[in-house]
């Protein structure tokens, strides 16, 4: 490709985002409406919904400190009408994070994932890409049986548990989890295509999907490439939900060149404990990789979110881990040896105290402490570990009906 053709291709691509990130913007501050999903209006039925936390990141390692002062966020807006004999549903998110964070993302102790600058990430968090979905999907209704088709330029594999941003048992805990990577990753998938069943209870779906995980340039969107698979079974009962997923994913990391399985199950609960709204989430979460020596890894991930007062929540997370972070990115293609995985815990414990409670925001302080446990051979570089939060959180004060996929 010459250069002449390369900067067109680059001007196409930035023209592009940017009228991705205008139509967001245009979903996310419609006029909004409550989806009347039962009773869907001929007519164009705008929601909005959108997480903001503003604070200050101190991780504590042995040897060296990292703090930054950050703000993780995103904004997701969708439409919905009768189409025929469905409904059709159109949605966006966006995040700010690439403006937001520093460049190599969030101070995140024993976090993993995609790179920067060419180097593997090991304690940071990642800033996830501008634009995060932009999809429609397709609900065929008939009286027994629900018919759902989908695509996506950017959006869900039907992989893993719901993702984190919008499970309400993490809601208020601005950390992304450590299990990420083992669990819901897939969110941000660059070309979805997808379809499936919903009946008494029951869904069962399927998707084929781009496996290599976004680039380092969080302003662009990758060419949809369907070249991995997976498959999910849910069910939902009360405020009971479950499910188990399996995909297939072609070389989901670059300084990794194996292809992988990936393996999830969850189980959540949003209800009420005595008078108290309790959300929690129980998940699991396997990855294989196509190597013969020590190619498999387990998360496993049990967070909360319990509201004891109108205003004061209390929330936490604990996780369980086999990850490699040595070595990370030092294996050659077609050359076979050896992972060093390391085991750690973490558990985390935190609060959100809301000041403002309006119809359309509620406005929080928070923070939480993280504490850690790991196998001897962390100790050398993360023994005594520990990490804080401070934080300011934004988020509408109803997100009924504002997720629909």
């Amino acid at each position: 490709m010459t250069s002449h053709e390369s900067l067109w291709r680059t001007i196409r691509m930035r023209i592009f985002s940017l009228a991705c990130v205008i139509a967001a913007f245009g979903l996310c501050l419609a006029p909004a409406g409550a989806f009347a999903q039962d009773t869907p209006s001929p007519t164009w039925a705008w929601s909005a919904d959108g997480n903001l936390f503003v604070g200050y990141n101190y991780q504590l390692r042995k040897f060296t400190d990292i703090d930054a002062w950050e703000s993780q966020n995103w904004l997701m807006g969708s439409g919905e009408r009768l189409l025929g004999s469905g409904r059709l549903i159109v949605s966006t998110m966006i995040s700010l994070e690439p403006f937001t964070m520093p460049k190599e993302g969030s101070p995140e102790l024993f976090q993993t994932g995609e790179s920067y600058q060419r180097i593997p990430l090991v304690n940071f968090q990642h800033p996830h890409d501008l634009v995060m979905e932009l999809g429609a999907t397709y609900r065929f209704v008939k009286p027994r049986i629900t018919y759902i088709f989908g695509a996506d330029v950017v959006g869900p594999a039907t992989l893993g548990p719901p993702v984190f941003m919008h499970r309400e048992s993490a809601r208020n805990n601005p950390q992304v989890p450590i299990t990420h990577h083992f669990m819901d990753s897939t969110h941000v998938s660059n070309g979805v295509v997808r379809g499936g069943v919903d009946t008494h209870g029951f869904t069962i779906e399927a998707s084929a999907f781009r496996g290599e995980e976004p680039d380092e340039n969080r302003l662009n969107i990758e060419r949809p490439t369907l070249d991995s698979w997976a498959a999910r079974i849910g069910y939902r009962r009360g405020p009971w939900s479950a499910q188990f997923s399996g995909g297939r994913l072609k070389t989901p990391e670059w300084f990794e060149p194996y292809d992988e399985t990936r393996l999830t199950a969850s189980i959540g609960y949003n209800g009420t404990i005595g008078s108290k709204r309790l959300d929690a989430t129980l998940a699991w979460g396997e990855n294989r990789e196509d190597i013969v020596i020590n190619g498999v890894s387990d998360g496993y991930l049990l967070e909360w979110n319990l509201q004891a007062t109108p205003r004061l929540a209390l929330y936490g997370r604990s996780e369980i881990a086999l990850k490699e972070l040595f070595g990370l990115g030092l294996h050659p293609f077609g050359f076979q040896h050896p992972h060093i995985y390391s085991h750690f815990d973490t558990l985390t414990l935190g609060l959100v105290r809301d000041f403002v409670t309006h119809r359309w925001a509620r406005i929080g302080v928070g923070g939480d402490v993280t504490l850690y446990h790991m196998s001897p051979d962390m100790l050398q570089y993360y023994e005594g570990s520990r990490s804080f939060h401070a934080f300011v959180r934004w988020r509408p004060n109803s997100t009924e009906g504002s997720h629909i996929h």
